[in-house]
């Protein structure tokens, strides 16, 4: 019997994409799409969601592409831009989850500095048993470093766990440990896929 449903936060329940900042600070797509891959925007800001202070890796990275440290810098300075609504289904789930008396955790990969600037934006965050934050601990999805350390802290029994998560590798993960796993994919499958598990939603 599965008695806890463990969310990641980004693209599950609340939108992410650094393009929407972008889109306000260069001409055209093409050379938005340049800029990501000359910096390795993603690798970029993994290290950041693994524990690097901004400031370092902003430093370190516009010493590389000095043409680029001030997109950089934006970056840390408006990532509220970053981030849009939270999707109303994945929420409404989290909701209906807690009211059925199942606990509800989440596992994120998400910098230590950003994570609280998203608190304050989102009233649901606040309303998990717990929340593992990559940045906080040193490590980042999909090590299993850090689903084991949410087992051990919250006492959670893989076997009785459904974790939902928007990236195919942490979705692996899960389940080469023995938890259920849902690949999210858009909100509106979300409560089908919960359903099919047999959870009541």
């Amino acid at each position: 019997m599965i008695d806890t449903v463990i969310f990641d936060l980004g693209n599950v329940l609340i939108p992410w994409e650094p393009r929407w900042l972008f889109r306000k600070l260069i001409a055209d797509e093409a050379q938005i799409e340049h800029f990501l891959q000359e910096v390795d925007f993603n690798a970029w800001n993994a290290a950041h969601d693994k524990g690097q202070p901004f400031a370092v890796g902003i430093a370190t990275h516009g010493a590389r592409h000095p043409q680029h440290q001030h997109l950089l810098q934006a970056y840390f300075e408006r990532w509220e831009e970053t981030v849009a609504a939270p999707f109303e289904e994945s929420v409404s789930l989290l909701h209906e989850l807690k009211a059925a008396g199942l606990r509800v955790l989440a596992l994120t990969n998400f910098s230590a500095e950003t994570f609280p600037r998203a608190q304050r934006l989102y009233d649901f965050l606040h309303e998990f048993e717990g929340v593992v934050v990559s940045g906080e601990e040193g490590l980042i999805k999909p090590d299993p470093a850090i689903y084991e350390l949410l087992f051990t802290r919250y006492g959670v029994t893989p076997a009785h766990a459904v974790f939902i998560d928007d990236s195919a590798a942490n979705v692996a993960t899960a389940r080469q440990l023995g938890m259920h796993a849902i690949h999210f994919t858009a909100p509106e499958h979300l409560r089908d896929d919960l359903r099919a598990l047999g959870l009541p939603v």
